[in-house]
């Protein structure tokens, strides 16, 4: 058996790791070339290394468009304020006198803004307890023993898609949880782990829920609405029917590629453990569960006490909203954290696996080690990503592709199609939703609405560029960390395996996504309520 990794491991079933078994089969040319995408990947650097790498292509690059007079002006929405501006964005060069400036007094205040970092300590103080005590493993065992078996993919799936709702909790619990869930049930691992990263991030922006960013893209569409047509707007729900049509043909879809494709390529994992079976739980595990829902049910009342009343003090105390702007939705993670501590805490007074506080702060202590390989990484990424958005490279990129659709001359469906494209190959340099949408809204909603196509289109055409590539690009906040995970159970894996076990769920799914929007188009089926 292989040395036990010292990498992230949010579930840890105790088991030494192993190398993963491939089963001998035929190999369909696709395979063959996920094959040679993951040699390929996993032979480049350490992901340290590329980012430092790339901070040097960043830094020359910048210069140069500097010294070429790269400029856009665009109209762009602010989402605080609402109104429409006139920006015109230049090149800056990190070579000047201010770039160096900003590169050498940046760099602390760069990793401290980069918000994935405190989002996942944060989250991991909970988790970590919730591992430790049990609680995890526990868990797992109870949904083997109520789920059925042929259904865990679709459940998890499914799960995956709506976790969007709690903002980074997918990333952070869903994904080790469903690839722990997999191994207990004798199926590989990585399977699960993909599986769930495609519900997570490939198809982000459909749910069947109201979600903080719904509110955000609304009211900058409605901006740009505005700009043609004063007295028209779109609400919430404006793209409810093709979310919840995307949820449940994407839900299929990536539990049949998990099943049909990603699996058959992995083959068998031999873990050395004993696959977990439907079986009675222990009387220590239902009385830990037992005392973890206790739990629950006591943050639960606290945070409502303090959320659901008029004039709660987490809600917006100028506008009284909850969700959206609200500092319920703001801390969002933090809650996440308390109701995993809470319940781990429990599960472990009630199963007996945590004897006191002390074992409570060693189990965070341990959460928070586990990290720093990945907060190392983090704070290198977070020094690129700061250098990238100084330069203006990703506005200028955005504008300049917007300019050159809006003047290709298309018809409708064609140039909607089109834009869907734009913004896929946008979101591998600039993953964030609402800023992509701030510059592309003000050009693209004006521009439809003229051609006939509603606004709750374009909103729709949107959402279906800005997911799928998430579970791709490097530039995900969470993308190195699911590399760790991937870790836990192939010390190898490394970038190049990530890419090639989400390649077919991002073809797939933006391949169909695509249709969907067209075929939604096409019939004039309404976009939400």
């Amino acid at each position: 058996m292989a040395k036990r990794s010292d990498t992230l491991s949010p579930h840890d079933l105790g088991a030494a790791h192993a190398e993963p078994a491939r089963a001998a089969h035929r190999k369909s040319g696709f395979e063959k070339f996920l094959d040679m995408v993951e040699r390929v990947g996993n032979k480049v650097p350490h992901p340290v290394v590329i980012f430092v790498l790339l901070i040097g292509v960043v830094i020359l690059l910048s210069h140069l468009f500097y010294m070429l007079g790269a400029s856009a002006t665009y109209q762009t929405i602010d989402a605080d304020t609402g109104e429409i501006e006139e920006l015109t964005t230049s090149a800056q060069s990190l070579l000047t006198a201010d770039g160096f400036r900003f590169m050498f007094e940046g760099v602390v205040q760069n990793f401290m803004n980069f918000n994935a970092v405190g989002v996942i300590i944060v989250a991991m103080l909970g988790v970590g307890v919730a591992e430790e005590s049990g609680l995890i493993k526990a868990l797992i065992h109870k949904l083997v023993n109520v789920a059925p078996p042929a259904a865990m993919t679709y459940i998890l799936v499914f799960i995956g898609i709506l976790s969007s709702i709690a903002a980074d909790a997918g990333y952070l619990v869903l994904i080790p949880l469903a690839a722990a869930a997999f191994l207990s049930l004798g199926r590989h691992p990585l399977a699960g782990l993909a599986a769930s990263f495609a519900g997570v991030a490939a198809v982000f922006t459909a749910n069947i829920l109201i979600k903080p960013l719904d509110g955000i893209l609304t009211e900058i569409t409605n901006d740009a609405i505005h700009l043609l047509n004063p007295s028209l707007s779109i609400d919430l729900t404006a793209n409810f029917w093709f979310s919840a049509a995307s949820v449940l043909l994407l839900t299929v879809a990536v539990a049949l590629i998990t099943e049909k494709i990603v699996e058959p390529r992995l083959g068998a994992y031999d873990s050395g453990e004993t696959v977990v079976k439907r079986s009675q739980m222990t009387p220590e595990e239902s009385r830990g569960l037992r005392f973890s829902g206790y739990a629950i049910l006591a943050v639960l009342a606290v945070f409502m006490a303090l959320s659901l009343p008029s004039g709660a003090p987490l809600r917006n105390p100028d506008t009284g909203a909850l969700i959206g702007d609200s500092p319920f939705m703001n801390g969002l993670i933090v809650f996440i954290m308390i109701l995993f501590l809470a319940a781990g805490w429990a599960y472990g007074a009630g199963a007996g696996t945590m004897k006191s506080t002390v074992d409570v702060v060693n189990a965070m202590e341990k959460a928070i080690r586990s990290l720093a390989s990945l907060l190392f990484l983090l704070f290198v990424i977070s020094q690129f990503l700061a250098f990238f958005n100084y330069s203006n490279m990703a506005t200028l990129a955005a504008v300049n592709l917007g300019d050159w659709l809006e003047d290709a001359g298309l018809g409708p469906l064609t140039l909607l199609i089109g834009f869907v494209l734009v913004v896929a190959v946008l979101d591998l340099i600039m993953t964030g939703a609402i800023p992509k949408w701030a510059i592309f809204a003000p050009v693209f909603v004006p521009l439809l609405m003229r051609l006939n196509v509603d606004p709750e289109a374009v909103l729709a055409a949107y959402r279906v560029g800005d997911a799928p590539f998430n579970a791709v690009t490097p530039l995900n906040a969470y993308f190195a960390l699911i590399v760790t995970f991937a870790q836990k159970y192939d010390p190898k894996a490394g970038v190049g395996t990530v890419i090639a076990l989400m390649l077919p769920y991002v073809i797939i799914v933006f391949v169909l996504w695509i249709v969907l929007l067209a075929a939604w188009h096409l019939l004039g089926i309404p976009w939400g309520l």
